[in-house]
């Protein structure tokens, strides 16, 4: 199995050191050329959700990322890579890759100093340390939006088909669990 994570900006390395543990391939994406049929999945890291939509239209992956996801590549976003995936954006126009039934709200929580780290439970894992750095939330989800976990009543993981996202990062714990979740959810996936 191949994952790539998109090394544009942010927090990738956390996602590909995870992944490598569960004894997966992993390949960093940064140019078009490296976007390859071999692909079983693709984790959207958390960072800068504004950058990351630029960067990805500036080296050519936006489209060609977007179809993979609506014809069925797995994917995983967290935090920033949440709001990529999200149809829609609380207060803000901008529509990144639009696959997800779901509007976010950006840095629901606060900022930096506002970040913190809780446990919670995790549909299908069980209680997951989670941690939220400038992180968003779920305002609400539309058809096929599976709600995987709440947070203070706050919707904070969701998945819809072979679309996975979660508010908060996994990557910086070192509880597999959700990562392999997303493994998981790639050996099950029939892509169209």
């Amino acid at each position: 199995m191949k994952i790539g994570v998109l090394a544009l900006q942010g927090a990738f390395i956390e996602h590909e050191i995870m992944l490598s543990k569960l004894g997966v391939t992993v390949c960093e994406i940064r140019r078009l050329s490296q976007f390859t049929d071999d692909i079983d999945g693709l984790v959207l890291p958390g960072g800068e959700s504004t950058v990351q939509g630029k960067l990805l239209h500036e080296v050519g992956l936006f489209e060609p990322i977007k179809t993979a996801i609506e014809k069925g590549m797995p994917v995983f976003g967290t935090c920033a890579g949440m709001i990529l995936l999200a149809k829609k954006i609380c207060g803000d126009e901008t529509v990144h890759l639009g696959v997800l039934n779901a509007t976010v709200k950006r840095n629901a929580y606060g900022r930096q100093l506002s970040s913190f780290v809780t446990e919670g439970d995790f549909k299908g894992v069980g209680k997951v340390t989670m941690t939220f750095i400038r992180a968003p939330y779920f305002e609400s989800v539309d058809d096929g939006a599976e709600v995987l976990s709440t947070i203070g009543g706050n919707i904070v993981a969701v998945r819809q088909n072979n679309i996975l996202a979660t508010s908060f990062h996994p990557e910086c714990t070192d509880d597999l669990r959700v990562h392999e979740y997303f493994i998981n959810m790639v050996k099950g996936c029939k892509r169209g």
